[in-house]
């Protein structure tokens, strides 16, 4: 099987077990095919993407009420299913993409659908299902900026994952706060996961901008509006895990003087 035709499956198909399901370690990648830029996944009715204003979530701090931690964690299964997509969508869009990055997508993408099985099983655990609530589409809303592989991580990588490594600790401290140990346990994980991922876009990043280019500066021209470096970071700041995903001093900085709400 083609790696294109694994990717053309998750993107477009209405059955989120197909989407779940893990690549084979067998794909070849040896007809990537002409590229293609879906603008819409498929999805089953009761996971259709609505508009953000029909799909309010609760904080973190909902943890303390029992009747939120469902829907909280149905929000963060939504986060990594698109985040599958997404990565998905790169494979279709990107095909004359260096063989490495790709291979390293697809390895992401295995993983992302790891976090989607995991907040699945723990929303099952609060009696909730897969589509008891809408969900939005703010990674899908984005796609129209990524142009190259390198628009796509810095938006997917460095912006989405990498704020993702606050808002995990952020979540896993408000589950651990009210005794959740198990959920802690879940979202822990996938921190550790953004990590590697925040990492792998880093990397791409310095091989595929200008030598002449900061690696700041490069980030920045490749992020369009409404995305920016405020929304690449939470309310806390996690320095140690961009430490650890390779980020440089500087760009570690600038990202922690970036104000959640500054334009």
């Amino acid at each position: 099987m083609e790696i294109r035709a694994f990717a053309a499956s998750v993107v477009h198909s209405g059955d989120l077990d197909e989407k779940l399901r893990p690549p084979p370690r067998s794909l070849t990648d040896e007809c990537p095919g002409p590229a293609t830029r879906p603008t819409a996944p498929g999805r089953p009715n009761d996971l259709r993407i609505v508009d953000a204003r029909d799909a309010r979530v609760p904080p973190a701090a909902g943890f303390c009420d029992l009747a939120q931690r469902p829907r909280i964690l149905h929000a963060l299964l939504n986060h990594e299913l698109q985040a599958v997509e997404l990565f998905a969508w790169a494979l279709l869009a990107f095909p004359d993409a260096p063989p490495d990055f790709r291979r390293g997508v697809l390895d992401i993408l295995r993983e992302e659908q790891a976090h989607v099985r995991l907040y699945r099983r723990r929303l099952e655990a609060y009696g909730g299902q897969v589509g008891d609530w809408p969900v939005t589409g703010y990674f899908w809303n984005k796609v129209d900026g990524f142009a190259t592989p390198a628009h796509f991580v810095c938006a997917m990588s460095l912006t989405f994952e990498n704020a993702n490594l606050d808002h995990t600790e952020e979540y896993a401290t408000a589950a651990r706060s009210v005794g959740d140990e198990e959920t802690a346990a879940v979202i822990d994980r996938v921190h550790d996961d953004e990590v590697g991922h925040v990492a792998f876009g880093w990397r791409w990043l310095s091989a595929m901008k200008a030598p002449d280019e900061t690696m700041w500066d490069a980030y920045r021209a490749r992020i369009a509006w409404p995305l920016r470096p405020a929304l690449a970071r939470g309310r806390a700041f996690d320095a140690t895990g961009r430490e650890r995903a390779g980020l440089e001093p500087e760009f570690i900085r600038r990202l922690e003087a970036a104000e959640r709400d500054a334009s």
